[in-house]
């Protein structure tokens, strides 16, 4: 499928919202999304859409559909099970988008990094959360700083890989693993989707053989939880790199 094709299959998509259970009764929240998704790949730029969605959400033109102004239930339930506590520890989120995760983790002791692609997201998440108990960047997760390679003692993925098309999703991947240091942790939270199955894009849901691909570069699975419904089916699946 070429971009173009690929465009048309965004325009045509799943919402976002429904995908994530929002109530749709008034203005389709995804509607901003699917426009500038749609837009930016058949430009042929697969993630330039991020930087336009913040940024026009920073002017009230655009709504962010996955920007519920606190942490993800299945973030804080994962955490909570765990009793975790990051005193003298390093986590690193991906794709932190406005900031709510970043700050959760921050809020259990852990010193954390939170990037994104989008210049515009890592403003208003620091206007949103002014102080320095999370280091805000902005980074490419395809191309992101060597220093981070193997560094961290928690890295949180929150469907940072399913929001890209899936020719990067093995990239977006073996990235995101790649930054788990000896000993820590990678907890992956996104929608899921059979081998196989349909996609109605955006999201690009993952496939069990792509969620079970976190394993890799000495990273080993620990756990993976299915948590199907009605509209949706989610993964968190919890990785581990041996000391």
């Amino acid at each position: 499928m070429d971009v173009v094709e690929l465009a048309g299959e965004v325009a045509r998509g799943l919402p976002y919202g429904l995908e994530l259970g929002l109530d749709l009764n008034e203005r389709d929240p995804d509607e901003d999304v699917r426009r500038l998704a749609a837009e930016s790949l058949a430009a042929g730029d697969p993630i330039g859409w991020f930087e336009r969605l913040y940024a026009e959400s920073g002017t009230g033109d655009a709504i962010v559909s996955w920007d519920f102004r606190r942490p993800h239930v299945m973030l804080v339930d994962w955490a909570s099970k765990r009793g975790l506590r990051g005193k003298g520890l390093r986590a690193l989120v991906v794709g932190a988008g406005l900031g709510n995760d970043a700050q959760y983790i921050a809020g259990l002791g852990f010193e954390t990094v939170a990037f994104d692609v989008s210049e515009s997201a890592v403003r208003l998440a620091g206007e949103r959360f002014p102080g320095r108990s999370v280091r805000y960047v902005v980074a490419d997760l395809l191309d992101p700083p060597g220093e981070w390679r193997e560094a961290f003692d928690l890295v949180v993925e929150i469907s940072t890989v399913q929001a890209l098309p899936e020719a990067l999703h093995a990239e977006a991947i073996a990235r995101v693993s790649s930054f788990v240091g000896p000993g820590g942790t990678l907890v992956v939270i996104t929608s899921a989707r059979d081998e196989g199955g349909p996609v109605f894009a955006p999201p690009w849901p993952l496939t069990p053989s792509e969620i079970a691909a976190f394993a890799t570069g000495g990273v080993v699975v620990e756990e993976s939880e299915d948590f199907p419904d009605a509209v949706r089916h989610r993964c968190r699946a919890t990785f581990h790199r041996p000391a």
